[in-house]
């Protein structure tokens, strides 16, 4: 019987506000039906989740932009003397990523309002840039084994995952208790992962990946997207060759919102495997947890809080080699005990004294095969694994700024 348990620390966070490697960049030009560009226009992005909002004024150029927003959902407003009021709704922004919205005012009163309804197309800052997200709906909706998110890393051309391949025990130098990508070629030590901007590593001493007891990197309903860079990008990231994978949770809004769930697996529908012997090992596998975010004073101050259990009982088939029943009273073939074959007795050879040393050996599983003295025994050792995985994040606004 093996038990291994972990519990994953209680993350509190004041993001005041969140790091640029969280945030998205929202850019266009203001121009008229004549598309002549519109300088001096009051642009206003706001985050239509918490209610935060940023303002700027268009340069003489009609150009406009917004650095360091936090992600999610946007809509800008555009006032300028002598136009109607433009509205453009349904603006996401994602980790790692640019967004351009280009605006275009109708003559009219400024009271007049046009509402417009589209994303904004995603601009890359520079040609060598190679990021592949992975958005909200992939991380909730998708189906996974174990509830490990960070396998949609291979959802991105160029991320193999050969976790099945990785050597040594937990937390030792060689291994890693998460899952094992290789990203371009690079070796699994060279990922670096940044959680809201933080670095976020395993317990290994060289393999960093995240995981936990349960080799499952926990907390989906934590997050909110994720984002791979590789090969090349800016200045700002860096410290490891590979991929770096830039995760944002998710965070409280003005409207309360949460899940809880309970998934079960077990081996009643489990094929047997070749090695099972006669039977299915026993197996039961839960996991459970609630998610919970909202405002605590609106528009001001968030929270959003997770909590993840994994628990599994697992017996693991394994196969011994061992004395079989003839040999177990005493009676051995004839070839292992006499160095031709011509010497030996019809019936076999009798060791007197030596049946109390052989049944210390298990007993061969009924109906497993007999070799000839030797008979396999077929056994389930029991391994459990707890992993308990937790987090709490309280963002916060001064002022009206995201």
């Amino acid at each position: 019987m093996t038990f291994a348990s972990s519990l994953s620390g209680l993350l509190l966070f004041c993001v005041i506000p969140l790091s640029a490697q969280v945030s998205g960049t929202l850019s266009g030009t203001v121009r008229d039906p004549s598309t002549a560009a519109v300088s001096g226009t009051s642009i206003t992005a706001k985050n239509t989740g918490t209610g935060a909002t940023r303002s700027t004024v268009s340069d003489s150029v009609g150009r406009y932009q917004f650095f360091s927003l936090t992600v999610g959902e946007y809509e800008i407003h555009a006032l300028k003397s002598g136009f109607s009021e433009e509205v453009r709704k349904g603006i996401r922004l994602a980790v790692g990523q640019d967004a351009a919205v280009d605006l275009q005012l109708a003559v009219g009163e400024s009271s007049q309002q046009v509402i417009v309804n589209g994303d904004a197309p995603v601009v890359s800052p520079t040609t060598a840039d190679i990021t592949g997200l992975v958005g909200e709906h992939a991380v909730r909706d998708l189906p996974l084994n174990g509830r490990s998110y960070d396998e949609l890393l291979t959802l991105n051309p160029g991320v193999v995952n050969f976790t099945w391949e990785k050597t040594g025990g937990i937390g030792v130098s060689n291994s890693t208790a998460g899952n094992n990508f290789s990203v371009s070629g690079n070796r699994p030590q060279q990922n670096l992962f940044l959680l809201n901007g933080i670095e976020y590593t395993g317990a290994a001493e060289n393999n960093m990946q995240p995981g936990g007891t349960s080799q499952q990197l926990l907390g989906a309903d934590a997050v909110r997207e994720f984002n791979v860079l590789r090969d090349s990008y800016s200045a700002e990231f860096g410290k490891r060759p590979g991929a770096q994978v830039l995760i944002v949770t998710r965070s409280g809004t003005n409207l309360l919102h949460g899940s809880l769930y309970e998934f079960l697996r077990n081996n009643a529908f489990d094929a047997r495997n070749f090695f099972d012997g006669g039977s299915v090992p026993g197996f039961v596998r839960n996991q459970f947890g609630a998610a919970l975010g909202g405002p605590v004073q609106k528009d001001k101050t968030f929270e959003f809080g997770n909590f993840e259990g994994f628990q599994q009982h697992l017996h693991q088939t394994g196969v011994d080699l061992v004395p079989d029943a003839a040999a177990r009273t005493g009676y051995l073939p004839c070839k292992l005990v006499t160095p031709t074959p011509s010497t030996c007795p019809a019936s076999g050879t009798v060791f007197v004294g030596v049946s109390t040393l052989i049944n210390a050996w298990p007993t061969p599983t009924p109906g497993a095969p007999d070799f000839g003295g030797i008979a396999e025994a077929f056994n389930n050792p029991l391994q459990t694994i707890r992993d308990d995985f937790g987090t709490l994040w309280t963002t916060s606004f001064r002022g009206k700024t995201p």
